[in-house]
């Protein structure tokens, strides 16, 4: 317990730019450690933002680990670990210890979920969901309330010796939106329902989340699909394949708005002592300069490319079901976009009279350099958790 007690004193005096990579177990040892040292919820709230685990924080660990939280502030940072880890694997002993399946075994899974999504998937009828997202994002400062801005990042933890609160991830705002599919794919919204970034120094994600259908198909033509692992899934054990698909075959494009160009124009007069008077300088200065009618303008741009990926599709090894799908975009440290990982879970729900496999909900961890290519503020990388879930199906036209 004094190892514990040394841990958590250690994390709660780490410095803002410094995250210290734990497993799950070692989360638990954690809250139990603070639970018993009656850490206050904004206490608890400040060493959590401080962590990143190295192995997924499942629903159901999140579940049991919740009754050690205090309070809100804590929950909130709970979320945005299990968020982060998204991607990552289990703990080794939340594995099932079944086999993995000869290599007969595993075609003949792999040609179960080929026909599920080819012949069910692929057709599903056009839909219409209610979308809720909530951000998580780190590197926003609070905007105060006399800038006439509106924005709900208003309060920060600043305990525990922060040296930057803001570049902690934290809640910044959600929102809903009414989105259609086909075939299972959500369509990009139109130009008039998109939201305005870039400006209001956030980011947004213009592309629709990857679909089902082209994923599969990609990662079928690029030959590269193979056995990786028992997991289990909402208490079930999945055959767990993974992928990937270089460039040439790749049809997933990352769409990210927006950064900014810095544009400077004018007419610059350059002038010495001797030569002011003639140019007609008129500041009377004794020594050089410049002078000039100066303009500087932002515009922002999107950043958007077709980029090569790789993950891991999650498949119900008696039916061919796909009940999770995960991308992760091959990006160059060079661009403005870092990273784009996104996790999809699919499960059942009753539309029109009858039971279809739809996104139910969809986490996307996103790394960008906010400033793009101007070089404004120096150099920084923003991280964004976008977390969605879809209510409401409907046939697409239907009334409400």
């Amino acid at each position: 317990m004094k190892r514990l007690g040394f841990l958590l004193v250690l994390l709660m005096s780490l410095p803002a730019w410094c995250a210290r990579k734990i497993t799950v177990g070692q989360l638990g040892e954690i809250l139990r450690s603070a639970q018993q040292d009656k850490k206050s919820d904004a206490e608890l709230a400040t060493t959590l933002k401080q962590l990143e685990l190295s192995e997924e924080l499942t629903r159901g660990a999140m579940n049991r680990l919740g009754k050690l939280l205090p309070g809100p502030l804590a929950t909130e940072q709970i979320y945005v670990l299990e968020a982060r880890s998204a991607d990552l694997i289990p703990p080794p002993d939340d594995l099932p210890s079944t086999p993995a399946p000869d290599a007969e075994a595993q075609k003949a899974i792999l040609d179960k979920a080929a026909a599920y999504v080819a012949n069910v998937y692929s057709q599903l009828p056009a839909l219409a969901a209610l979308k809720t997202t909530l951000r998580f994002q780190d590197n926003v400062e609070a905007v105060t309330g006399s800038s006439g801005i509106q924005n709900s990042a208003t309060e920060v933890d600043t305990s525990a010796g922060f040296s930057n609160p803001a570049t902690f991830v934290h809640y910044i705002n959600s929102g809903q939106a009414l989105i259609e599919s086909e075939h299972g794919d959500e369509k990009s919204p139109s130009a008039k329902a998109r939201t305005p970034w870039g400006a209001n120094g956030m980011t947004g994600l213009e592309e629709p989340d990857p679909g089902l259908g082209a994923v599969f198909r990609e990662a079928q033509a690029a030959g590269a699909v193979h056995w990786l692992r028992w997991e289990t899934v909402n208490g079930k054990e999945r055959a767990v394949y993974a992928f990937a698909v270089p460039r040439k075959r790749s049809r997933l494009e990352v769409g990210v708005c927006c950064f900014p160009n810095v544009n400077q124009a004018g007419i610059a007069t350059f002038y010495t002592a001797t030569s002011a008077a003639a140019l007609g300088d008129g500041s009377g200065s004794p020594g050089g300069g410049v002078a000039g009618n100066f303009q500087t303008t932002t515009d922002w741009h999107e950043y958007k490319s077709t980029v090569a990926y790789h993950g891991e599709f999650f498949i119900d090894a008696q039916t061919g079901v796909v009940v999770r799908m995960i991308t992760e975009a091959e990006l160059k440290p060079t661009e403005v976009v870092h990273r784009v990982d996104t996790r999809i879970d699919y499960g059942p729900e009753e539309i029109a009279g009858k039971m279809l496999i739809v996104p139910v909900k969809t986490i996307v961890n996103t790394e960008v350099v906010p400033n793009g290519e101007s070089g404004a503020g120096g150099y920084t990388t923003r991280c964004t958790l976008f977390t969605s879930e879809y209510k409401d199906y409907r046939l697409a036209g239907a009334a409400e």
